[in-house]
C-alpha cells in the first residue's frame, strides 16, 4: 500500500505544470527600453543593437502608415 501511495504522489508531481517565471520585483522596463539602454552603452555589440532598434522602429512606423491607409 505504501508503494502505491508513493507512486500516486510521483505521478501527480510529474503531471503538474511548473509555475511561469515571475518578473523581478521593480522590473518595469519594456524589452525595447532595455535594448535601448544596452544600445547606448559602450559594450561590444552595442552598435548592432542600435541598428536593430532603428530598423525595428522604422518597420513599426511603416506598418502604422500602411495600416492607417486601409
Amino acid at each position: 500500500m505504501r508503494i502505491g501511495a508513493t507512486l500516486l504522489c510521483l505521478l501527480v508531481v510529474a503531471c503538474t505544470k511548473p509555475a511561469p517565471p515571475k518578473a523581478a520585483a521593480g522590473d518595469t522596463l519594456t524589452r525595447h527600453q532595455k535594448d535601448s539602454v544596452l544600445g547606448a552603452s559602450r559594450l561590444p555589440g552595442a552598435r548592432g543593437i542600435r541598428g536593430a532598434i532603428s530598423a525595428q522602429d522604422s518597420a513599426a512606423a511603416r506598418n502604422a502608415r500602411v495600416d492607417s491607409i486601409q
